[in-house]
């Protein structure tokens, strides 16, 4: 007889998740203070792993079999999944990193994305900026759409309606083989969550629901490889990606971006939505 765990977690287990979310956030603000010309994605790497240590928890990349790292630091053409090492960043540089922490036996998982100044190409930096507002943009119009959703394929519908809305003439790439999901006991659970529109609605939007929401946007074709590295998935074309990601719950009261400390009032507040504490 198989056990197949509810997607839905009870109010107890959705108040177990505030800290890893919290413990998350403030790993991924050690790194983005550190972000510069010449400082390499394993310092960045090292920041994070002593934060989530002293918190208590534990790197729950590090729990992927076959990764040893706490982030991920994907960098200009790279998308997502960018292994931290020896390279430094350069003027001018998008990097993405995504990290997540374990406590307690629960998960957190968030990303974002910065753009290093370059005063000797404005315009490629405006071009990565704006990349990354509208990627950011559009996780917080599918994060807005779970208060009101009645299912998750809503979701995608919202992030995409975001990027066709803000994109440049020409239009971005939607990635459309890597995409969020469920989160709680593990980082990676049922259900998918697209980021773009699908002919399934997908489950029911109700409380306990905990999702991973992270659109994977580029700035030409969506199509991407995985390097020789056997984890950094970059585009085919060679053009600049960015990620966004955060974890957010449906409760009783509303929704709560458990991977913010304000969870999620600032982001939300242009679409609307005050966001309510778990209780």
């Amino acid at each position: 007889m198989s056990f197949r765990r509810s997607i839905y977690k009870t109010p107890a287990q959705l108040r177990a998740m505030v800290e890893p979310g919290l413990i998350t956030a403030a790993a991924l603000d050690s790194v983005r203070a550190l972000i510069a010309p010449g400082v390499t994605t394993g310092e960045l790497d090292a920041a994070a792993s002593a934060l989530i240590t002293a918190r208590g928890a534990k790197s729950n990349f590090q729990m992927v079999r076959g990764y040893r790292h706490t982030i991920c630091a994907s960098v200009n053409e790279q998308v997502v999944h960018g292994i931290p090492g020896d390279r430094a960043l350069e003027p001018g540089d998008i990097v993405s990193i995504d990290a997540g922490a374990e406590f307690k036996g629960w998960n957190g998982d968030s990303a974002f994305t910065v753009v290093l100044d370059d005063a000797s190409r404005p315009d490629v930096v405006a071009e990565r900026r704006l990349l990354s507002e509208v990627t950011e943009g559009s996780l917080w119009a599918g994060i807005a759409s779970l208060a009101t959703a009645s299912h998750i394929g809503e979701v995608g519908g919202a992030i995409q309606g975001h990027i066709e809305a803000n994109a440049p003439d020409g239009g971005y790439g939607i990635l459309r083989e890597y995409v969020g999901h469920g989160i709680g006991r593990k980082m990676h659970e049922a259900p998918s969550v697209f980021n773009y529109r699908v002919s399934d609605p997908g489950p029911e939007v109700r409380p306990g629901l905990v999702l991973a929401i992270e659109p994977m946007v580029v700035i030409g074709d969506q199509a991407t490889f995985v390097e020789d590295d056997g984890w950094t998935v970059s585009t085919t074309d060679g053009t600049a990606g960015s990620h966004w990601e955060h974890s957010v719950a449906v409760h009783d009261g509303g929704i709560w971006v458990l991977t913010a400390p304000d969870g999620g009032a600032a982001g939300l507040a242009p679409f609307g939505i005050t966001p309510v504490e778990i209780a």
